[in-house]
């Protein structure tokens, strides 16, 4: 006798989970693989030289000039570059459309008055208006790649892109802006002129700075009191949001000051993603500040978000370079960058000195 059997559902369902699975690239972004203009631009330009028309792409240029880096790569590059350069992601970014970027910033206020009801109101004083022109620069990163790596569809030659110009743009921005010197590059926080006069008699523009009591370090006796004098050297209002920036040799200093009752005023973060802070305000590595030494500034404290500034272009250019050092495959890649102290009020630095 012949039986019908029927499919069971449970089992069809078994069958096709053992079938292996197609393996894909990673994608940058949801919806890259849908994407013609996306493609276009890995494939074709970045893979195989094509020149390949960007219509979609805002601020894209002839091939002599480089083709603007397509918003997926672009938005890992920052991501990235916020992630391992510390002072961008602190300070205010802002995109730009030129090199002519300006801000104004107003000191003293408007000031005001009482006055009866039927009194006269005489002119009130009107604030004293700065302009901040930051200093910009191109910075400029040319990875390299053979051909043969290029046409290995297995090379994730997105995510390669992406992270050798992280990298090599946030070595250098990381530097610039603590220390750069303002010649074709952002003019870092630690090149301003210091006085140790506060924020009613200092001259806007330069930076405030607290003696460490101690002429090659700080002192012997209750140094986390120094620290104290430099959180409240910062008025209230740029206090929150203040941070330490420092780096980890002068970290490892600061780690083991005790309060008198032997508690450390270093905490650890505790928690997934929650900062590790001192005295109650979140630590800022930066290797690119200096060691603890006769006449240096090694720590800073400020509420960087009102006191640096960050302006950028927004797209990342990239030119292919098959030719110049054969058999490897350039990409030069370019980002106009500029920055400047904002807010001289706002930033506030521990100098080793003894008064």
């Amino acid at each position: 006798m012949d039986y019908e059997v029927k499919a069971d559902p449970l089992e069809a369902a078994f069958d096709a989970a053992v079938v292996p699975a197609v393996v894909q690239r990673p994608q940058l972004a949801a919806g890259d693989a849908t994407n013609p203009a996306h493609k276009a631009f890995v494939d074709g330009y970045l893979r195989s030289g094509r020149e390949v028309e960007l219509k979609s792409f805002a601020g894209n240029v002839a091939a002599d000039g480089g083709y603007a880096v397509p918003k997926e790569i672009d938005e890992v590059i920052d991501a990235t570059l916020k992630a391992i350069s510390p002072i961008r992601a602190v300070a205010n970014v802002v995109r730009v459309g030129s090199a002519g970027y300006r801000k104004l910033v107003t000191t003293n206020g408007v000031s005001s008055g009482w006055a009866s009801e039927v009194a006269a109101r005489p002119n009130t004083a009107t604030p004293v208006f700065n302009e901040i022109v930051p200093s910009f620069g191109e910075l400029y990163a040319n990875p390299a790649a053979t051909q043969a790596m290029l046409d290995d569809a297995q090379f994730d030659v997105e995510a390669w892109l992406a992270s050798e110009i992280a990298t090599e743009f946030a070595k250098a921005e990381g530097s610039a802006f603590v220390n750069g010197d303002g010649v074709d590059k952002p003019k870092g926080f630690l090149t301003y002129t210091t006085a140790a006069t506060s924020d009613a008699t200092r001259a806007f523009g330069s930076l405030q700075y607290v003696a460490s009591g101690a002429a090659g370090g700080l002192p012997a006796s209750n140094p986390e009191n120094t620290l104290l004098d430099l959180v409240h050297a910062l008025r209230a209002p740029y206090r929150q949001g203040a941070v330490w920036v420092m780096n980890s040799s002068t970290l490892a200093t600061i780690r083991k000051f005790k309060t008198a009752d032997g508690a450390f005023i270093w905490t650890p973060g505790l928690v997934t993603g929650q900062p590790d802070t001192l005295l109650g305000f979140p630590v800022v590595e930066s290797e690119d500040m200096p060691d603890i030494a006769a006449n240096a500034t090694p720590i800073a404290f400020g509420n960087f978000q009102a006191g640096y500034l960050i302006a950028e272009r927004s797209e990342t250019n990239i030119l292919r370079d098959p030719y110049s050092n054969k058999p490897y495959v350039n990409f030069y890649a370019t980002k106009r960058i500029g920055g400047a102290v904002s807010n001289s009020e706002a930033i506030k630095l521990l100098k080793i000195a003894a008064s």
